[in-house]
């Protein structure tokens, strides 16, 4: 498929290397705290346009000699480049494609045989490996955080917090492996918190082996790896689904994973830096508050601790962090990669579905816009009860339904069409559910109620006995006329 998957990127290093080659990283000599003022210099990049917004290289942060990587994802152009394509949307149509591969029966066995070699190039299984970069430096007596420039975000945050990692656990009963990206309070040198949600693959783990009787949970931290296993952590993807398989088909080549030395626990070979460590299954601790994606803070709350058993890292190790506050912010072009490469499955349980925006300011999870092809009455509602129902979808706050003419990403259209489209008591729906657990607004935690718009054209079927008027568009020959004239105008 022509411009899908031009580049995968060995390690954070070749990912840095190819963004300043673009002239899409700008590296900072001049000393910087990595207590706030390394946050507000990325807040106002992050929020700049064009060629100024660009990922920063951190070299001289004061009292530490390891440099800090940030808003490398922080654009749609540098988020498409860190996963190897030209548009995200390269993605989703690979997925499509797979996704249409035949069953197999004697009918279409030659049209089977024809896609074989697309899933050999979709499936890449990880790779084991004895010896990687991350292992150059073994710490195992005394490890230490206190070397690394764990960034203090915002000035109620309660300290320092890994803001970019990737936490490996292991469900006890299977082994299978679940990657998940959850925040860690540092507590001390040799401790953090474990903020993983309720919701997450991580606390799944976590309570089943509380369920098994077990003492405690291994746990494994990389830092800084490939932009595609960094991405994969954030994905939705269904529980049966290895993060780390996920990357291989992101980056068109395995993940290389090594052998932790304290904990049996398989970790990226080519990471920055690894923690390995454990969680005691009876134990917690007051994590929080933090400055959060909503651009409120996070309230504070009794989480797990993470022990940290040992440290390996790359003999001059590069430390990747990322903010979160107002959008936009990088966390904003990673959702926005996830709406587009996650759209062909929502389209397979919704065939009506024909577009769908997470639009920015909704935070991922508190709006979706979507578009159908109606063909029955109160399909609209049909569809927001689907999406309620599916995995981290269940979260959407507000659900806004529009017919499949309507430009989904242009919010001013949109708009347009609830302002003038809804009956209040006909077309707006709202049910109690599962929200975020950074949702402050709720009266109680983990749960609220939502509210579904349909801004479709009423039907006839669905009670509207009053005439549909229609909208104002002008003639194609007109439109056809004009255009001909158009440059001779002057306007």
């Amino acid at each position: 498929m022509k411009g899908v998957f031009t580049l995968a990127f060995q390690d954070l290093r070749e990912f840095i290397a190819a963004l300043e080659e673009r002239g899409w990283l700008k590296r900072i000599h001049q000393p910087v705290d990595c207590e706030l003022e390394i946050t507000e210099i990325t807040d106002r990049v992050s929020k700049m346009s064009g060629d100024k917004n660009v990922a920063l290289l951190f070299e001289n942060v004061k009292g530490y000699d390891v440099p800090v990587l940030i808003n490398a994802f922080g654009s749609v152009e540098r988020m498409a480049f860190a996963l190897g394509v030209e548009k995200i949307d390269d993605i989703a149509d690979e997925i499509r494609q797979l996704l249409k591969l035949p069953y197999i029966s004697l009918q279409n066995k030659l049209q089977l045989v024809s896609v074989i070699p697309q899933m050999k190039r979709a499936i890449n299984f990880p790779r084991y490996v004895k010896s990687g970069p991350c292992k150059e430096v073994i710490i195992k007596d005394q490890p230490s955080l206190a070397k690394f420039p764990i960034l203090k975000c915002w000035p109620q945050d309660a300290g320092r917090f890994i803001t970019l990692p990737l936490v490996f656990t292991k469900n006890p009963l299977n082994g299978k492996r679940n990657v998940g990206m959850y925040r860690l309070q540092v507590f001390d040198e040799k401790t953090t918190g474990m903020h993983w949600h309720i919701h997450k693959g991580g606390a799944d783990n976590y309570r089943a082996h509380k369920d098994l009787g077990k003492d405690r949970i291994e746990v494994a931290v990389a830092i800084g790896g490939d932009p595609a296993i960094t991405y994969a952590a954030t994905a939705p993807l269904p529980p049966d689904i290895d993060e780390m398989l996920f990357a291989g088909f992101l980056r068109k080549k395995p993940v290389e994973l090594i052998k932790c030395e304290t904990v049996d626990i398989e970790v990226p070979a080519h990471a920055e830096i690894i923690l390995e460590g454990y969680v005691e299954l009876d134990e917690t601790r007051l994590e929080g508050p933090f400055g959060d994606h909503t651009g409120y803070y996070s309230l504070a709350g009794q989480y797990p601790v993470f022990h940290i058993t040992c440290i390996t890292h790359r003999k001059d190790p590069i430390y990747p962090a990322t903010i979160v506050g107002k959008p936009p912010m990088e966390d904003c072009f990673i959702a926005k990669a996830t709406e587009r490469i996650f759209l062909p499955f929502l389209q397979v349980a919704m065939p009506e579905v024909k577009d769908i925006n997470l639009p920015l300011e909704g935070v991922f999870h508190n709006c979706a816009i979507v578009s159908i092809k109606k063909r029955y009455p109160q399909q609209a509602k049909k569809v927001m009860h689907a999406i309620w129902g599916m995995g981290q979808m269940m979260f959407t706050k507000m659900i806004i339904v529009v017919d499949d003419h309507v430009n989904v990403q242009d919010m001013n259209e949109v708009w347009w069409r609830v302002y003038n489209n809804i009956d209040a008591r006909r077309d707006v729906v709202m049910v109690d559910g599962p929200l975020d657990v950074l949702d402050h607004s709720s009266p109680m935690p983990h749960w609220g109620t939502k509210v579904g718009i349909d801004a479709t054209k009423t039907w006839p079927e669905e009670g509207n006995s009053r005439e549909w008027p229609d909208e104002i568009v002008m003639s194609p020959e007109i439109k056809k006329q004009v255009d001909e004239k158009w440059e001779n105008l002057g306007l």
